[in-house]
């Protein structure tokens, strides 16, 4: 089994879905969380409900764009929990971006967010873990960075970046005692899945999710896809070539 007790999480988007459910999970299993996210108020509200429960938390409202804010939330954590064994690099957010009304600033919040964000997370946190020669660096990515879906071109780029980003990192870090971990969920019932109006195949609950994220971690994953029947899928739609996948996209249930 692994031992939890004596780790310190950082989990950013605590505020609510895959990262509020990871805080839940991990408090769970006895770790020490860094909460991290915009929203002061509703961060409070998990940091409460998992203190009550008897774990250790310390909630920092950043936004994760801001370089400089992330640096400052990191020394809290630290101060207040000990050194970070553990980043999960959680916040996103999802805007549609259809071709036909395409909003130059929609996509670039969304990328500043999903990757920026990730970058400014894993910057304060990756010098110290190379100090002590121990870490573990997360993100969660998604299914939708293996290829360019309709209509949701932001998301499917920063995705794909964030993937890229943490590959290399991956590679680098081989020999240094930072294990790094990319996690590419399908659909999860989240708010920021909710109202959407596509089908979503295989969508799993935000505590479904959080398990089988946690699981990945303790196993040191390099990368983990799940549900596996969705996974398989879009691994295959890897191999497909650009004008038969063009064919299947235009009616497919991800058109806008």
């Amino acid at each position: 089994m692994f031992d939890w007790s004596h780790k310190v999480v950082l989990i950013t988007g605590a505020s609510s879905g895959i990262g509020r459910a990871l805080a839940s999970e991990l408090a769970r299993r006895g770790a020490a969380l860094g909460l991290l996210a915009r929203r002061a108020e509703a961060l409070q509200d998990v940091a409460g409900e998992i203190e009550k429960a008897g774990g250790r938390t310390l909630a920092v409202s950043a936004d994760v764009r801001d370089a400089e804010g992330v640096r400052v939330a990191v020394m809290r954590v630290e101060e207040g929990l000990g050194s970070i064994d553990v980043l999960i690099a959680n916040a996103g957010i999802g805007e549609p971006t259809p071709a036909r009304e395409l909003n130059a600033q929609v996509v670039a919040d969304v990328l500043s967010v999903n990757v920026n964000g990730a970058v400014n997370c894993v910057t304060a946190v990756l010098p110290k873990m190379l100090e002590r020669g121990t870490g573990h660096l997360v993100a969660i990515s998604s299914l939708a960075a293996y290829r360019g879906l309709p209509g949701s071109g932001a998301y499917c780029a920063s995705k794909a970046a964030l993937s890229a980003f943490f590959e290399s990192l991956r590679t680098e870090l081989q020999s240094s005692g930072v294990n790094v971990t990319t996690i590419h969920p399908g659909f999860i019932d989240t708010p920021m899945t909710r109202g959407r109006n596509q089908r979503m195949p295989y969508l799993l609950t935000v505590e479904r999710a959080a398990q089988l994220i946690v699981r990945a971690i303790e196993t040191r994953r390099r990368t983990y896809a799940f549900p596996w029947q969705l996974a398989a899928l879009a691994r295959f739609g890897t191999y497909l070539p650009a004008a038969l996948y063009d064919r299947l996209m235009a009616r497919s249930a991800y058109r806008q």
